[in-house]
């Protein structure tokens, strides 16, 4: 084996290195650059059938496509409308799935290898590789490295925190304490900290969700002496070899437990955040750390509120076709509007703007996050190529009303009081309806397969999946298990 890249090595650094790196970055001044990266290259274009089901014989493509895939499933950010598409594909190619053993890793605890169903660590058996781990977890680079391979493509998915906020003050208002004490979303904003305490059950759904998810350590001025779950300081820090882009191999001892934390720039609640410089983000250290330890885990972070282009740039990156990422949304709320965008806050009213912005400014972690990896989308589309994409976008848009058509009641989503089938009811959970959807009679035994894989909820297609890969070996009758919300 050669010697790793310096992106591959800075792939095996844990979010506790970024202490480390920032010492680096501190004492000798070194200039990162972040706002660029290096994207993979491009890959022909895509073709897409004018009838609606899929060609039975497609053309060989030019490259390989990629099958060994971690996606981070993030929270309320449209992420289990791409685990739909990543179990319909691993489902028709008789993929793995690396599977928790209900339906998340231990959540919101940190990803641990062991709670794959059939791992197996090393001397404990052999095992067929795993191709795809997709499902809810806080990401934790090391372990997901003992069910994965390296060379695995790491993807995950953003939202604007304001729209974010809005959809998980509904759905988790039950479950955060924080949540649960406030009237209303705008008052819990006005006040936050009248409510919130870090730490307390349920409460980081409340503040900077991607960020947790993420698995990213939180700076100093966020924790309080309970502080939050899973961060210890270590008293023991062992040695970390940093190399910084662009020097030698240089090796640096420090403290990963000391971290700079960001000097936060408060906002008017009726300003502009559109620009990152309203949260000082190019001056903060502890950010750009942060975002740029992401840059070398992830090939690819999508953007919700550009859900039908980070599709297209994702089939381009895996090299499938275009009909592999062409789905329905899954878990969506009723009343929600997912995809649309907010970043530039037209057409909001003045409630709605200064909602927006104490969202941002109350989720500012998240909010760099978006920022950084709506550019970085943004970045790419340009070298994709503008009308390419719009032409593809087009094309994804119009197969997907087609398959509506074609499978759905209503050629739409569904209020879950007209689904009577219980295979394609979304699980409920929160203060609003999630929509599904009902198959149209009178499909052909083909075109109800490939239906049934659409519309088939996460929870549903986890347990098929499950029972594919580890299927009873006698009858047993079915003990009802609590189930997790999505």
């Amino acid at each position: 084996m050669g010697p790793l890249s310096p992106t591959r090595t800075m792939r095996l650094w844990g979010p506790r290195s970024l202490g480390v790196a920032l010492g680096v970055f501190m004492t000798i001044g070194f200039a990162l650059q972040f706002w660029g990266g290096t994207f993979q290259r491009r890959l022909p274009g895509l073709q897409l059938q004018q009838s609606w089901a899929p060609s039975p014989a497609p053309a060989v493509p030019s490259c390989p496509p990629r099958q060994r895939l971690v996606f981070l499933k993030t929270h309320k950010s449209g992420s289990s409308s791409v685990l739909s598409l990543l179990h319909r594909y691993g489902d028709r190619h008789g993929l793995r799935f690396a599977l928790p053993t209900r339906y998340q890793f231990g959540y919101p605890r940190l990803f641990q290898a062991s709670l794959v169903k059939g791992y197996h660590p090393q001397g404990g058996g052999t095992q067929p590789p795993f191709h795809i781990l997709c499902h809810h977890m806080r990401f934790n680079l090391k372990e997901v490295l003992q069910v994965m391979p390296s060379d695995s493509f790491f993807f995950s998915i953003v939202r604007d925190p304001a729209a974010l906020a809005r959809s998980a003050f509904s759905y988790y208002k039950s479950t955060s304490s924080a949540f649960r004490k406030a009237p209303s979303l705008a008052a819990f904003l006005a006040n936050p900290r009248a409510f919130y305490r870090p730490g307390a059950r349920g409460d980081h759904y409340a503040r900077n969700l991607l960020w947790f998810d993420f698995g990213l350590p939180f700076p100093p001025e966020m924790r309080t002496k309970r502080g939050y779950p899973h961060l210890p300081k270590d008293p023991n820090p062992p040695e970390l070899r940093v190399l910084p882009s662009g020097t030698g191999s240089r090796a640096h001892t420090l403290d990963p437990n000391t971290l700079f934390h960001p000097a936060l720039t408060a906002v008017d609640g009726h300003s502009q955040l559109s620009s990152p410089a309203a949260l000082d983000l190019v001056s903060s250290s502890f950010i750009q750390w942060s975002l740029a330890w992401l840059d070398s885990v992830f090939d690819l972070v999508l953007v919700a509120e550009y859900f039908d282009e980070s599709l297209v740039l994702l089939a381009d990156a895996l090299c499938w076709g275009l009909d592999d990422v062409v789905g329905f949304m899954h878990n969506a709320q009723a009343g929600s509007q997912q995809g649309r965008s907010v970043v530039s806050d037209g057409g909001l009213t003045a409630e709605e703007r200064q909602l927006t912005a104490r969202a941002r400014v109350w989720n500012s972690l998240d909010w760099a996050l978006y920022v950084h990896f709506n550019h970085s989308l943004w970045a790419r589309i340009k070298q994709y190529g503008q009308s390419r994409l719009e032409s593809a976008v087009a094309e994804l848009r119009a197969r997907r009303e087609a398959l509506a058509k074609h499978c759905l009641v209503g050629g739409e989503a569904l209020d879950p009081k007209y689904i009577t089938d219980r295979r394609f009811r979304p699980f409920q959970f929160g203060s609003s309806k999630v929509l599904g959807y009902a198959l149209r009679s009178g499909l052909s035994l083909q075109d109800q397969e490939e239906c049934e894989r659409l519309a088939t909820p996460e929870l549903q297609y986890k347990d098929k999946l499950d029972a594919k890969q580890f299927p009873p070996t006698v009858s047993l009758p079915l003990k009802t298990s609590r189930i997790l919300s999505p």
